[in-house]
């Protein structure tokens, strides 16, 4: 595969139309919990739609279960709620079926990293040419507050770590489960494109979102989307998060990795981006390949009694 062949499959469909990031929401109008993090994850993927000039009829946006599973409904684009945790099986499925869509998935750190962890793996090795977006509030919050894969250890309903919580109804006398770590887990399993955004700064993840949506293979953004209602972590992420240092080299997969696992600092921006063919160039040249030699009438003539 040349690299001239290698430009991203929504390349097509940039600056199509001239819409306001307004024109993009739908007529469904969003049901969060005033203050969730979510509204500054949806402002900002309504702008990079808008400043991609993206066809609103070209885009489809794949969820599972959760409030993440409702992004959808709220974007006038092609949508599918589906069931939870297969948000990406959806969004493979769509990709491959019609490459010339741009397809996006969301997902909570629940539906994302629980029952659908085993999808994450699949996705990013195969470098499917989807953005999968995982708002992260490190809680269950549609089910009224249990610890989470995201949880930090000590999570209870009387505090945590990091202030006061009514969270973690699941875990009265404290979460002793450590939490995973999303960055350093989605470059191990080889994404192409791996970022992290908090939700209050929505200048920042417009562009981590545009530079997912154009990037060629899997897009992987985790973004900080505090739950207002049953784990407020906005003052601590303002705290602790900072962008990641300018001298950083987001084509080195170790110094990723590093920054990754920073247990002292949070950091935000674009860890790592590797140029490498997608899912769907590798499935469009093996069925070029095997065009010329597969014959459907034969192949049945086989099996005639």
């Amino acid at each position: 595969m040349t690299t001239a062949t290698m430009q991203s499959s929504v390349a097509p469909l940039l600056h199509q139309v001239q819409l306001k990031a307004n024109e993009y929401k739908s007529e469904v109008k969003p049901i969060w919990c005033p203050g969730c993090g979510d509204f500054g994850v949806l402002s900002a993927f309504y702008k990079a739609l808008s400043e991609l000039g993206i066809p609103p009829e070209k885009a489809v946006i794949a969820s599972g279960i959760g409030c993440s599973g409702r992004f959808p409904a709220f974007v006038e684009a092609y949508g599918f709620h589906g069931v939870h945790g297969r948000a990406l099986p959806l969004a493979t499925g769509i990709k491959m079926a019609n490459p010339d869509l741009l397809v996006a998935a969301v997902g909570g750190d629940g539906d994302a990293f629980s029952i659908g962890a085993g999808h994450l793996p699949h996705a990013a090795r195969r470098n499917i040419d989807i953005t999968y977006i995982v708002m992260d509030n490190e809680i269950y919050g549609l089910t009224k507050g249990q610890a989470s894969p995201t949880s930090p250890v000590g999570l209870s309903p009387k505090g945590a770590p990091y202030g006061e919580s009514k969270a973690a109804k699941s875990t009265p006398y404290g979460n002793t489960d450590a939490p995973i770590n999303p960055i350093a887990m989605a470059l191990v399993y080889g994404a192409s494109y791996v970022a992290r955004g908090f939700s209050s700064k929505p200048k920042e993840v417009t562009e981590l979102i545009k530079r997912g949506l154009t990037h060629t293979g899997f897009s992987f953004i985790q973004i900080y989307s505090p739950c207002v209602t049953f784990y407020d972590t906005y003052d601590h992420y303002k705290e602790v998060t900072k962008p990641l240092p300018i001298a950083h080299d987001r084509h080195d997969k170790i110094a990723a990795l590093k920054m990754a696992l920073d247990s002292e600092q949070l950091y935000l921006g674009e860890f790592y981006s590797e140029e490498r063919p997608s899912m769907v160039q590798n499935a469009l040249e093996t069925r070029a390949k095997a065009g010329t030699k597969f014959s459907l009438p034969e192949l049945i003539s086989r099996y005639k009694a």
